[in-house]
């Protein structure tokens, strides 16, 4: 069987809704990010076999196979096919996957897994004309469904978080982001817009805060219940941006002179509780570290998607993790969380901080709506 390894990961920094990229369509930013990977890899994409792509809101510019749209876009060869897919907020985690799998099949010997959300252009819910209500009645009766961000609250709940303990976390994303803004080298400086319409080049997440204010923050209402603990600054960004994940099998790697720079030691989608639905993290990091033979203190590095900050604290009190580990760099509270990229840019993300920091084995686990989750564990080489 062959070895899928990583050869190249690349993001765009990602923007505030609204913000740099409210001019760039969703195809042409994320063909510029394909074509951003090839150029920093010195990768023919005519060598391409697929391209996997993720999108969660498919409709509008990010209908009609965005993915393929974009492979167009980026000038690459007609040849060059690619496919889109949409497992919410771990859809570019799970093209990575299957770009990974194709390749360890042998069906493949080079493909990508990418990711792309323009939450400015195309709006969360807009694929489906309007938000839970218009769900099939029985998912909301029978099988329960609610809004994201009232699991959110059921989770600090669960798990006896507070307010205090939700911002005081997101807080610490945004120093840690700030802190570590010049060494995100998976970046990609990306041209878009400044306020007043002039162009600019984007060359650091957008949303990042310097500076936090404790007493503006705790000002805040909260957004889901009236005496609840979630707000908007203790959860994910809404954001646009683009990742691609260049995937390769070993040997025909080696041999075309590329470098392979991570392996795989797992990866792994679960189902849970469609309810309180964001947890399935918990299974996910088991399943995950099960399969890699490995416990939680054996990474070096850890990301887990910010969706909201009692995911992430919920998550660390149930496994016994060390938040040193987790986040190094921020997360999604602070730098954004541009749903269907958010996969493809948290692997490019820990791959460059595994690197920066002589790191080997890193974890990257996903919260998904209607209670999913993804994992992978990879290893540099």
């Amino acid at each position: 069987m062959s070895e899928a390894v990583i050869l190249e990961a690349v993001r765009t920094p990602y923007a505030r809704r609204g913000g740099a990229y409210r001019g760039t369509r969703p195809d042409a930013l994320l063909a510029f990010a394909l074509r951003g990977l090839v150029d920093r890899a010195g990768f023919d994409p005519a060598r391409l076999e697929d391209v996997v792509t993720g999108a969660v809101t498919q409709t509008g510019e990010q209908g009609a196979n965005i993915g393929r749209l974009a492979v167009l876009l980026a000038g690459f060869p007609a040849e060059v096919p690619a496919v889109s897919l949409n497992r919410m907020c771990g859809s570019g985690q799970q093209a990575v996957h299957f770009a990974a799998q194709g390749v360890q099949a042998g069906d493949q010997a080079y493909a990508v897994g990418c990711g792309v959300e323009s939450m400015t252009r195309t709006p969360m819910f807009s694929d489906i004309g309007g938000g839970f209500e218009t769900l099939n009645p029985e998912l909301l009766g029978r099988v329960g469904l609610i809004h994201q961000g009232k699991s959110a609250e059921r989770i600090a709940e669960r798990w006896d978080l507070t307010r205090a303990d939700l911002d005081a976390y997101s807080a610490e994303s945004h120093r840690r982001a700030a802190a570590s803004r010049a060494l995100h080298a998976e970046l990609l400086p990306t041209p878009g817009q400044d306020a007043g319409g002039e162009a600019l080049t984007l060359t650091h997440d957008e949303g990042v805060r310097d500076a936090v204010s404790p007493e503006k923050m705790a000002a805040l209402k909260p957004a889901f219940r009236p005496d609840g603990v979630v707000t908007a600054a203790n959860a994910s960004q809404i954001s646009d941006g683009a990742a691609v994940v260049l995937v390769g099998d070993r040997d025909a790697a080696l041999a075309d002179g590329l470098r392979p720079r991570a392996r795989f030691r797992a990866r792994v989608a679960v189902g849970d509780d469609p309810v309180l639905q964001l947890m399935g993290v918990i299974p996910a990091t088991r399943r995950a570290l099960d399969r890699s033979g490995l416990t939680l203190a054996d990474l070096d590095w850890i990301e887990i998607n910010e969706a909201f900050a009692s995911v992430v604290l919920g998550w660390a009190r149930e496994l016994g993790a060390d938040l040193e580990r987790v986040n190094p760099w921020g997360g999604a509270i602070a730098h954004g969380h541009p749903l269907g990229a958010s996969g493809a840019g948290l692997t490019a993300k820990m791959l460059a901080g595994l690197e920066a920091t002589g790191g080997t084995l890193g974890l990257q686990v996903m919260c998904i709506g209607h209670g999913m989750a993804t994992a992978t564990v990879i290893e540099r080489v």
